[in-house]
């Protein structure tokens, strides 16, 4: 995917200004210097505080108070409360086991941040006991897990956003990108082309084994995968290596733009039709396969990094439509070292990209927009229409509650606990989102073709491909 020809930054010019992301390394205020309501005020329960999840919570802190937080490690515990007393006062209650901390008084919102093969089980205890919950991205590990997190969000009622920010900040370049394509003033036929790392870290392994540290739970940092030895690189971040936790960025930052692109082709809600994919297994192709079909032990891989690298896959909508996953070595050391989205027809052709607080909207389309005052007016108020009735930050002036500068998208889950709307990021277009990078894992995993029925959820005539949309799962941490 070769790089656009203009690199400037297309942003709203003329609705306001966006807010700054909320995080750790934010500027702090005094303690409960935010003045609210009490009745306004919501009980926050945090369930994993290490890195992302300590940043969401802390963010969740401009609506409410963290009176309780849970990990399995109490060091990860230990840092947060000192990042926390930054912007809260009084200390929350914490936990090794979230089951115990969803049963603490006052608790009405949930925030996710754990390793991602716990995302469902914490999510579906959580709606189930009347929460409501932020979850970070990915939402599930398997297709069918994302299957039942829809079909208990439909019975419980309860408000899920899941963290796919792109749908809300940035200010909305994003949704500007959904707007256009789906305006079809690029083309009736779009090709999107999602671009993404081809692997994190250069170094996949053999690691060694050791015993976990006393401050672990390891058996339940495990939960549901099969039972292996401690190793450091299995935990804190690289979780997302190995393939009985993570996909690596094929999906760790693949769904955050096939999210857009499958949004952009109107296909948000259902799904490919046709998948094919190429990548290295670097601990072996028939092996790993082996070891996700349930025939041989994880031991039986070497304890190394083991999810996909230097990966493509193409996928088909009936539609008409097509998505590029884009993780080649050759492609991320040839062009720009960015991950984005770009969405091509006929019509011309848009690049959307991030890179920590630096993004950018550019293409040919784009300059066109950009000197025309009216056309620039039209394209925001379409972006701003996707937002499901609310109007997201980057068009107003920005906001702060007290000392604490919330994230836009944590301010949309808050206005849907409120008024018990649909959140922009619902857990059924991002399950949607996530089938499809799952399947492009899959398909080249299993080096050919899958046709996929959208409407059924299942891969046509493949029993063994077909296996692969649910794992076996380890008592007592089975998810149903």
């Amino acid at each position: 995917m070769k790089p656009l020809c203009t690199r400037r930054r297309f942003i709203g010019q003329t609705l306001g200004t966006g807010l700054v992301l909320a995080g750790l390394g934010s500027r702090p205020g005094r303690a409960g210097a935010a003045k609210r309501s009490p009745n306004d005020e919501l009980g926050i329960l945090a369930v994993g505080v290490r890195g992302r999840g300590a940043a969401v919570a802390v963010g969740s802190c401009a609506f409410g108070r963290v009176v309780a937080c849970c990990d399995v490690d109490t060091d990860s515990q230990e840092r947060f409360l000192k990042h926390l007393k930054k912007v809260q006062a009084k200390r929350p209650v914490f936990y090794r086991d979230y089951r115990k901390a969803l049963e603490h008084p006052g608790v009405d919102v949930v925030t996710i941040g754990t390793p991602d093969h716990w995302h469902t089980k914490i999510l579906l205890d959580a709606i189930r006991a009347g929460k409501d919950v932020y979850v970070e991205k990915p939402m599930c590990l398997t297709i069918d897990e994302g299957r039942i997190v829809c079909e208990a969000a439909r019975k419980t009622g309860r408000v899920v956003q899941v963290g796919t920010q792109q749908r809300s900040e940035y200010d909305g370049i994003f949704l500007k990108m959904v707007a256009l394509a789906r305006s079809g003033r690029l083309g009736p036929k779009l090709t999107a082309t999602v671009k993404v790392p081809p692997q994190y870290g250069k170094d996949v392994g053999p690691f060694p084994v050791t015993e976990p540290p006393k401050t672990l739970d390891w058996d339940m940092w495990l939960g549901q995968v099969q039972k292996v030895p401690y190793c450091k690189r299995r935990c804190h971040g690289s979780w997302r290596n190995w393939v009985e936790t993570g996909y690596g960025p094929l999906a760790d930052w693949g769904v955050h733009h096939m999210d857009i692109a499958q949004w952009a082709i109107g296909a948000e809600r259902s799904g490919p039709v046709e998948v094919e994919g190429k990548g290295t297994w670097p601990q072996g192709r028939d092996a790993t396969l082996a070891v996700l079909l349930g025939k041989k032990p994880s031991t039986s891989l070497p304890n190394g990094f083991s999810t996909v690298i230097d990966y493509e896959a193409e996928l088909r909508f009936a539609n008409g439509h097509a998505i590029r996953m884009d993780g080649r070595k050759a492609s991320w050391e040839s062009g720009p070292r960015h991950v984005g989205t770009q969405i091509e027809g006929a019509g011309g052709r848009i690049w959307g990209s991030r890179r920590g607080k630096e993004f950018e909207l550019t293409g040919d389309v784009i300059e066109k927009i950009e000197a025309d005052k009216a056309e620039r007016e039209k394209l925001t108020q379409e972006a701003i229409a996707l937002y499901k009735g609310k109007t997201p930050e980057w068009a107003t002036s920005a906001k702060q509650i007290g000392d604490i500068v919330p994230t836009m998208h944590m301010r949309n889950f808050v206005e849907c606990v409120r008024d018990r709307s649909e959140p922009i990021s619902d857990v059924w277009t991002h399950h949607r989102s996530m089938t499809s990078c799952m399947l492009a894992s899959i398909a080249t995993l299993v080096d050919r073709k899958i046709t996929w029925d959208p409407e059924k959820e299942e891969i046509v005539g493949d029993a063994e491909a077909n296996a692969l949309l649910r794992r076996g799962q380890r008592p007592p941490y089975t998810i149903a």
